[in-house]
């Protein structure tokens, strides 16, 4: 518990300094176009376990509406921030710094405070007159100065273009280019759908799958269970209903056979798990086929319920009988009471007719 509240106490401590360099730091309302409708922010951690510095761009922008707010999140070596040292960013006193994270989109000129592996301040940035005259060439309309900032943050350049493009996606303007940047697509995950056999070729598809929590790790775990060549609405669908090679792995060391993933699907879905089969078992059920498990869960008898039932010495019930005793409100309880009154050594299906005809508890 000491540790506990220690390592609490450590992660508290380090997100108010975090909180505290980005509030002290002013934050510049200025802008590539309109010094007066842009905040732009950053903020970097240096974790100990992790080589790569964690960076988060945000920037607001004042419309007539209000304001409309987009933040990006990633990791980067400390060489690519032209200007930054190791040094400056593990000071110990707290140290100024200015430098340059470059994208083929343009580039961020980051001005702030860093002080034991935690910095924040403001940044502007200069879009790529050239990255814009690039697009044009190779048949994308022209960028606004706004959508190159939104593809310089996710670092959407000409390799990820490029990828597209002999992949055969039908992406065909900047607006797709940065709907995929600002959902979360990267050239990684592209490549890595490529080298796993997926040839998805569709903007909207991509972005669905990358919105609906389908990352590579999730298509690598059903492969190695033999789910291959899934369509990404299979993909999607397995994803959303919570069905992931851990819940197939676990009823299949239960003793279960693989199946199609619509079947996994539909137990999921009527909250059948491994901690139910396991139930069963120590009560006698064992390896009840899928229909049975979804039966039982859908009307609501649990192991508590059949435990119960057995330990008044009716043993052996059929799961046709457990189902009528939970759906015509004949429970444990129920039939204590009934022979209380007098009703004695009943078979279960008496005590049915008899709740049936009306005498309760």
């Amino acid at each position: 518990m000491r540790s506990l509240r220690a390592r609490t106490l450590s992660i508290t401590g380090m997100l108010g300094v975090l909180l505290l360099l980005w509030a002290c730091y002013p934050a510049s309302e200025v802008t590539y176009s309109n010094p007066q409708n842009t905040v732009n922010q950053w903020l970097i951690e240096s974790k100990p376990a992790d080589s790569k510095l964690q960076v988060t761009l945000r920037y607001e922008r004042r419309r007539d509406t209000g304001f409309s707010s987009h933040s990006n999140d990633f990791g980067i070596e400390l060489d690519q921030l032209a200007g930054l040292t190791r040094d400056q960013v593990m000071s110990a006193t707290g140290t100024n710094v200015h430098f340059q994270l470059k994208r083929d989109a343009g580039t961020f000129d980051l001005e702030g405070w860093f002080k034991q592996g935690n910095g924040s301040g403001h940044f502007t940035f200069a879009p790529s007159s050239s990255f814009n005259s690039e697009l044009s060439r190779m048949g994308f309309d022209r960028a606004t100065d706004e959508q190159l900032l939104s593809l310089a943050m996710a670092d959407t350049g000409l390799a990820f273009i490029n990828e597209l493009k002999a992949q055969g996606y039908d992406t065909t303007t900047v607006e797709q280019l940065v709907r995929m940047a600002n959902h979360g697509v990267r050239l990684e995950y592209l490549q890595g759908l490529k080298s796993l056999g997926y040839s998805v070729k569709s903007t909207d598809l991509v972005v669905r799958m990358k919105d609906h929590g389908v990352n590579l790790n999730f298509i690598k775990e059903l492969a190695a269970l033999g789910y291959n060549n899934l369509t990404p609405d299979e993909l999607v669908r397995t994803r959303d209903h919570g069905v992931s090679a851990r819940y197939i792995s676990e009823f299949m060391a239960a003793g279960y056979d693989r199946a199609p993933l619509d079947q996994w699907v539909t137990m999921r879905d009527h909250g059948v798990s491994t901690e139910f089969v396991t139930e069963l078992k120590t009560l006698g059920y064992d390896r009840l086929p899928p229909e049975d498990l979804r039966r039982l869960k859908d009307h609501g008898v649990s192991a508590s319920f059949i435990k119960e039932i057995r330990e008044l010495g009716y043993s052996d019930t059929s799961i046709e009988q457990l189902v009528r005793l939970k759906d015509h409100g004949v429970s444990a309880a129920y039939i204590k009471r009934m022979k209380e009154r007098g009703y004695a050594d009943l078979t279960l299906d008496e005590y049915i007719r008899l709740r049936d005809r009306g005498e309760r508890e």
